[in-house]
């Protein structure tokens, strides 16, 4: 079932139970989608509504970060509890070990060992390799890996 009409069987089913807040936050989501649809003209497909998920995600994110710095808990916690609702419509997340050793395999695949400046290249690549299996991934996390990779290889 597409992500957009699983999202509003779901809205149903919380209205029934009186989930309010997965209620609220499956709404937003809705909504988020929506002005996506509208903006392109055109019904979005699955990858394209998994891509307004992940912003939605990284907005909520940054949301507590906020939050925390500001001394508001009760708001952080909010987000991350529609961060929880929203990733249930997404693929699983790479974990640590899993981005090590696609951040590895990618530098083991240049011909002479790449330098820091050599980061957006590895980035990309990285990066592409995810979205060729379907795996969702933090680009900040990736960024954070390949760097440390680059910079324990003496690549500065």
């Amino acid at each position: 079932m597409p992500i957009v009409e699983q999202i509003t069987k779901d809205m149903t089913e919380a209205m029934k139970a009186r989930e309010e807040l997965r209620l609220s936050t499956l709404r937003m989501v809705k909504s988020a989608l929506k002005n996506k649809e509208i903006d392109k003209r055109a019904p979005l497909d699955d990858k394209e509504a998994m891509q307004v998920l992940s912003t939605l995600i990284k907005q909520r994110k940054d949301s507590i970060e906020q939050f925390t710095r500001g001394g508001r808990q009760e708001l952080a916690d909010k987000e991350a509890a529609e961060i929880k609702i929203i990733e249930k419509y997404l693929p699983q997340s790479a974990n640590e070990e899993q981005i090590n050793e696609t951040v590895r395999g990618v530098i083991g695949e240049y011909p002479s060992p790449p330098a820091m400046k050599d980061m957006g290249g590895v980035m990309k690549a990285v990066m592409a390799k995810f979205a060729a299996s379907s795996v969702r991934v933090d680009g900040k996390a990736v960024s954070e890996a390949v760097k440390r990779e680059l910079e324990s290889r003496g690549g500065r």
